[in-house]
């Protein structure tokens, strides 16, 4: 029996535990942030058929009012049809900046869904703060009611003032309002989580019963270990596309070439009959651009030359900014779990001296104020042990997202 309810109480605990994983997956599919910056990477990618195509060929008709005469017939009408094709490897070189961009673009995507991830874990880390110090609140309300009924119960025998019934009341209006405020916060964190999933403002979130600090990644110690994060590898995506602009500059400063043909509708002569009378004409046509303009191109030139070294300054720096707030993140894992051995050790210690002053008070050897005092004590050790497990586990989910990688 009791392996049964083991195995019971496992599953449930486990069950529990997958409910952040749920909502972390319905973000994914439905928060608004996501999906905008989702559509954004969706349109970059539509940019590549756009830069990768030949212009449009030109088609000129010309009709004569007025018969031009040639020895061969008077003309009748004109085509012109003309291709122009960019310098070889252009076409190609603009491909693959824009695909460049667009993969940087998906980078973006990926980190803001990592950073959605993280608002939606501190968010639930704080429900769950929320929802224990609640419960501690009202575990305290129902201890101070029997201390209460202890205080009133001596005061009736003789041995203790009404002051101490009354001091009981104070605490116990206290408790009472707390309780009220806390339970009045629940509803803007409630609010924002479901916003984030893009539920109903007001729907209700499952909140595991436990929370845990797990182990502590491996200490990074170096930039280069921060080199697959989303938001290094976008820039890197887009210097690279920079580097491609570069590339394209140069060879819009080449020659275009462009390949056509002429055709003319000759009608016959009706007073002669020379040789080829009245046939049309077709002559090829071969053009060429002249880029003889070059301040164009060698600002295009140094536009994306300039963007690239703007590029490297801005991957130092994310790279200084992501190794900061790894140190932030660790510290604070660090400093929860020195805190939390703190408080287990203050509040099974102060559990002990509250039992002894309760003893104490009961014999008419302590002073009730005592006893109040190690309540409030305890209670605020429980407290702050939620707030710094708290704390821990948001900082726990920043160091995840300090440490993502690229995908």
């Amino acid at each position: 029996m009791k392996f049964i309810l083991l195995l019971l109480l496992l599953c449930t605990l486990g069950g529990q535990a997958q409910t952040l994983d749920a909502y972390l997956q319905i973000a994914a599919e439905n928060n608004p942030k996501l999906k905008a910056s989702y559509a954004e990477f969706e349109a970059a990618l539509q940019r590549a058929p756009q830069v990768a195509s030949l212009p449009d060929p030109t088609l000129t008709v010309s009709a004569f009012g007025r018969m031009i005469e040639t020895r061969v017939g008077a003309q009748e009408a004109r085509f012109n049809l003309m291709q122009m094709f960019p310098w070889f490897g252009t076409l190609k070189a603009k491909e693959d900046a824009v695909n460049l961009m667009a993969e940087a673009s998906f980078q973006n995507y990926l980190d803001l869904r990592n950073q959605v991830f993280f608002d939606i874990k501190s968010v639930y880390a704080e429900l769950y703060a929320l929802e224990k110090t609640i419960q501690l609140k009202q575990e305290n309300l129902s201890i101070l009611d029997s201390y209460r009924e202890l205080s009133l119960s001596r005061f009736r025998s003789g041995g203790s003032p009404m002051v101490n019934v009354v001091k009981v009341d104070i605490q116990r209006d206290a408790a009472i309002t707390e309780i009220e405020l806390l339970q009045e916060q629940r509803k803007p964190l409630q609010t924002r989580f479901n916003l984030m999933l893009k539920r109903e403002p007001l729907a209700a979130v499952s909140i595991q019963d436990t929370l845990m600090l797990g182990e502590v990644a491996p200490i990074i110690d170096n930039f280069e270990s921060f080199a697959g994060h989303p938001t290094l590898t976008g820039l890197e995506k887009q210097k690279e596309a920079y580097e491609m602009q570069d590339l394209i500059a140069q060879k819009e400063g080449l020659p275009m070439i462009g390949l056509g043909v002429d055709y003319s509708i000759i009608s016959k002569r009706t007073d002669a009959n020379p040789e080829m009378n009245g046939q049309d004409a077709i002559m090829p046509m071969l053009t060429v651009t002249l880029p003889i303009f070059r301040k164009k191109v060698n600002a295009a030139r140094k536009e994306a030359q300039f963007m690239g070294e703007s590029i490297l300054e801005q991957q130092e720096a994310q790279r200084n900014e992501l190794q900061n707030e790894y140190e932030t993140a660790l510290y604070e894992i660090n400093r929860a779990k020195k805190l939390l051995n703190l408080f287990d050790r203050q509040i099974e210690s102060s559990g002990q001296a509250n039992k002894l002053l309760i003893s104490g008070y009961s014999n008419s050897i302590i002073d009730f104020d005592e006893v109040l005092q190690m309540n409030q004590d305890v209670l605020m050790y429980q407290t702050q042990k939620i707030e710094v497990l708290k704390t821990g586990v948001i900082a726990e989910a920043k160091l995840k997202y300090l440490s993502s990688k690229a995908e």
